[in-house]
């Protein structure tokens, strides 16, 4: 039984040829059947890109209060800028009652789009929304953005590998992911400095969205756990120039669950180690808001309806609100 998550080097497939990609995509699909996890290195992402993005979050969430709320949305619903403890309960998209989880986040997407309606329209204006940012810390907008089209970069390329390890022509998603509307969310565990509520965690357990979600965490108290096949936990665990991959419902719902979209949380640290504080870095690599999802499985074998892509995003945002 698996015990650890297994990691890939992505570097044979981004710089090889045909038959390395394919290596690799088998390498994928692997691991994709049994957890929907699995950690990347040779992804390309500089270090120090990494450092500085964790560097300008950890001055802002570390800020009083008062200076974080004035980041906020003035509109609740609006999913931008920075949200403070209490806000969303991870589970209930799980249909899990919870308690609210207990992290803070600050929510972001890309910083320009082209002017044209599938961005301007009012459908459009549903997902392409401008960003909040701080006054402090100094240069956070600038390098969130480098930092978000370099992940746009390595999911474009993980799609590639997501066709190959399918079975599909390598440039199967392209049209569907061209104009997509993924958001990115730094989230923040701050110490705990009271127990905990029943049932209350740092991010309960629940399944994600979109596609995939490309995850750079840190090995403190209170991380990352997924859940096997078998029912057990496992910690997920990342070095600094790594990234947890795992596979979102779209994705699990276009492969008629050949692939699995799992269950997973962040659990608290330990009551003596209490004071860690924790920072994760999450781009969830959502599909174009029109692009149809629909199981690429023989007729009459769908598990699935089709749905839309952002009809699904809004329906997940909804059920996960307090």
């Amino acid at each position: 039984m698996r015990t650890t998550i297994p990691v890939i080097d992505l570097a044979p497939a981004l710089h090889g040829g045909a038959a390395e990609r394919l290596a690799v995509a088998r390498e994928i699909d692997s691991v994709c059947a049994e957890t929907g996890f699995f950690t990347i290195r040779g992804h390309g992402v500089s270090l120090d890109l990494i450092k500085a993005l964790r560097d300008k979050a950890s001055a802002f969430f570390n800020l009083p209060l008062a200076a974080k709320l004035q980041a906020q949305p003035k509109v609740a619903s609006t999913p931008r800028g920075y949200r403070a403890l209490g806000f969303e309960a991870l589970a209930l998209g799980n249909a899990d009652a919870a308690p609210p989880d207990l992290k803070e986040y600050y929510h972001f997407g890309r910083e320009s789009w082209p002017d044209e309606p599938y961005y301007t329209s009012g459908e459009g204006q549903r997902y392409f929304i401008p960003n909040l940012w701080p006054e402090t810390p100094a240069g956070f907008s600038e390098v969130a953005a480098i930092y978000y089209n370099e992940m746009d970069r390595l999911t474009r390329a993980m799609m590639r590998l997501t066709s190959l390890a399918l079975n599909l022509d390598e440039h199967f998603f392209e049209d569907k992911i061209d104009r997509h509307i993924t958001a990115m969310r730094i989230n923040y565990y701050p110490a705990q400095t009271e127990a905990p509520k029943t049932g209350q965690l740092r991010a309960g357990e629940h399944t994600d969205y979109g596609l995939l979600t490309i995850l750079n965490g840190e090995n403190t108290a209170g991380g990352l756990e997924v859940k096997t096949l078998d029912g057990r936990w496992i910690p997920v665990e990342t070095e600094p120039d790594t990234f947890v991959v795992n596979i979102g419902d779209l994705l699990m719902r276009w492969t008629n669950d050949r692939w699995i979209s799992n269950t997973h949380r962040v659990v608290n640290p330990p009551q003596a180690r209490g004071s860690a504080q924790r920072i994760s870095i999450a781009f969830f690599h959502h599909p174009n808001y029109d692009a149809r999802v629909e199981c690429i499985a023989p007729p009459g074998e769908a598990k699935y309806p089709p749905v839309l892509s952002g009809e699904y995003r809004d329906l997940k945002y909804r059920q996960t609100r307090v």
